[in-house]
């Protein structure tokens, strides 16, 4: 009989995981909900983060915790680099009209240090050309929520059952291109043009605690992640975890 991998636990008995790029918490939350303790990275100061919080490069952080051997407190990590240089909504719209600038694009260094962790690990992005593989896609129609937000995710150490995609029940309500369109979900990005209002994002995610629109319009709905996060602790228990 496979005898279950240990996981690293913290003193209330919760794995911990490592939130690198965490901005708010929107993916930490999730985490949290499924039994994990989060510790969350970012570079900006995010007074609202919810859980044990550090403001640092979240590289630097992850290879000083690879060098000092503090990495190994860790069950697994969570990674949602800046996603610009892969955003469907920057690829797309800003290159066909000649906008923006050229965006820094951290996953290739990333995952070469998420590789030397030796531990599991998911790498979140927006749906595009960021260079993710797709071993899971979500969607907030997945979970009942008034949000698209299609996400991709690589997941490294273990896996997630596939959730077929279901139809979206409308539009995305706003305008385009000059005209108005109602819908069940509200634009839970950018401002004006009948995007979301705070409160709105707050409701349709399942994020409550920071009223920072723009920590808003970068989260993911915490569902996303206690999805990923309850399939882990439950595969480790029967040994189908690498830790």
């Amino acid at each position: 009989m496979t005898q279950p991998t240990p996981i690293r636990r913290d003193r209330d008995h919760r794995p911990r995981l490592l939130d690198l790029f965490s901005c708010a918490g929107g993916a930490a939350m999730g985490y949290h909900r499924a039994g994990f303790a989060v510790t969350g990275v970012d570079i900006v100061d995010r007074p609202n983060y919810p859980f044990t919080f550090h403001r640092a490069d979240a590289l630097e952080y992850l290879t000083a915790l690879i060098t000092s051997g503090d990495i190994g407190q860790y069950a697994a990590v969570h990674a949602s680099p800046p996603c610009q240089a892969g955003c469907a909504l920057t690829v797309g719209t800003n290159a066909a009209r000649g906008w923006g600038r050229t965006y820094v694009q951290l996953i290739p260094e990333l995952r070469i240090l998420l590789d030397a962790t030796g531990l599991p690990y998911v790498i979140e992005q927006p749906t595009g050309r960021a260079p993710v593989r797709k071993d899971l896609s979500l969607c907030g129609e997945m979970f009942g929520l008034d949000v698209i937000r299609h996400r991709n995710f690589e997941l490294s150490g273990w896996s997630v059952p596939h959730m077929p995609h279901r139809a979206h029940r409308g539009r995305v309500r706003g305008w385009r291109h000059g005209q108005y369109f109602d819908g069940p979900y509200v634009a839970a990005y950018g401002a004006g043009g009948g995007k979301a209002t705070v409160l709105e994002m707050q409701q349709a995610m399942g994020i409550t605690w920071t009223d920072v629109r723009e920590e808003l319009t970068e989260a993911i709905p915490p569902a996303y992640t206690e999805l990923i996060g309850r399939a882990f602790i439950a595969r480790s228990r029967w040994g189908a975890v690498s830790a």
